[in-house]
């Protein structure tokens, strides 16, 4: 590992953030590689895929830019807040970890979940983008009946 990894990973992942904030999908993707590693952490079996497309394993510069339109489509774009509270960053690694807040488009309910991404940088592109997050809020928030 150069001594200079972290801080070109640290700049990768800092302008990553800004463009999700900005929200162009095709902007966003053009900072992952065109092959990577991306999975959430999510209960594959216990929660349906019609109401949140988004979440499912990709691989491809093309899926991530999915990824962002789909994620978009699927919520209320006045009720949209990431808080960014930490990134850590470890040579070519780097950890983001926030809360989410998002209003569900389909139900009208919002939720708040915390979550880590755990990302890695590789020549300047983002070669793996692992999300853990609390699927249990989001699933309730597109729940077609809330069971609070």
């Amino acid at each position: 590992m150069s001594i200079a990894a972290p801080a070109k990973t640290r700049t990768v992942v800092e302008e990553l953030l800004r463009r999700i904030g900005e929200g162009d999908p095709e902007r966003i993707a053009e900072l992952y590689a065109e092959q990577g590693d991306w999975k959430l952490d999510w209960p594959e079996a216990e929660h349906g895929r019609a109401a949140t497309p988004w979440i499912r394993h990709r691989s491809t510069r093309a899926d991530a830019a999915a990824h962002y339109r789909e994620l978009a489509d699927h919520h209320v774009p006045e009720d949209v807040a990431t808080e960014v509270e930490r990134v850590l960053v470890d040579g070519d690694h780097a950890v983001v970890l926030g809360v989410i807040r998002q209003t569900a488009r389909s139900t009208g309910r919002a939720y708040h979940a915390r979550f880590a991404l755990h990302l890695t940088v590789e020549d300047g592109l983002v070669t793996r983008h692992h999300v853990y997050e609390d699927s249990l809020a989001v699933a309730q928030a597109f729940a077609a009946e809330n069971r609070e």
